[in-house]
């Protein structure tokens, strides 16, 4: 893979306009290739590996909030940045997951192509299944390249998605206290 990412880069900057063989640019694409392949490690991790059976038995029954974790993805449509941040929540079911797991949930969907919407969704899903829990909820609110450096350029644009399951779906208050809490 990595031999035909650094060809390809090699040909979008001579179909650009520029010099591939100038000095500045010369080892460009091997490091955009590279750069390209830990973008997009999220094609090859699973759920079971990132997780790493940590899951625990617990008698927690009170909501679970893990808030601010960063995540940097690429939009499917321009290939172009966008970053933010997402708020996980959970009600436990006997289960609870190791908190530097809810990280790498969100690095490995963050780390494809994606739409905001589907990318709130898996994360949400994810976690449902990992931890069985009573209901999640997640938000991700992010600023998106595509529509800050082209196209309309609004720089202070910024999207929220949210995804409730279970109760934090059929509850108005289990979702209204996940709301709350992440308003800080």
């Amino acid at each position: 893979m990595h031999n035909e990412l650094k060809e390809s880069y090699q040909k979008i900057i001579t179909a650009v306009g520029e010099d591939a063989n100038r000095e500045g640019l010369l080892d460009t694409p091997k490091r955009a290739a590279k750069a390209m392949e830990y973008l997009t490690q999220g094609y090859r991790q699973t759920l079971d590996e990132i997780t790493n059976k940590a899951v625990f038995t617990s008698d927690a029954d009170d909501m679970v909030l893990v808030q601010d974790i960063e995540l940097y993805s690429m939009c499917e449509h321009h290939l172009l940045p966008f970053i933010g941040r997402c708020h996980i929540a959970y009600i436990p079911n006997g289960k609870v997951l190791g908190l530097s797991k809810f990280a790498r949930i969100v690095d490995m969907f963050s780390r494809r192509f994606q739409i905001q919407e589907q990318l709130t969704h898996q994360i949400a899903k994810a976690v449902e299944e990992v931890t069985g829990a009573k209901g999640v909820g997640v938000i991700v609110e992010a600023k998106h390249m595509c529509m800050m450096m082209r196209g309309v350029e609004k720089q202070n644009s910024s999207m929220r998605t949210s995804v409730m399951l279970g109760n934090f779906r059929s509850d108005p208050k289990t979702r209204n206290e996940f709301l709350q809490l992440i308003k800080g």
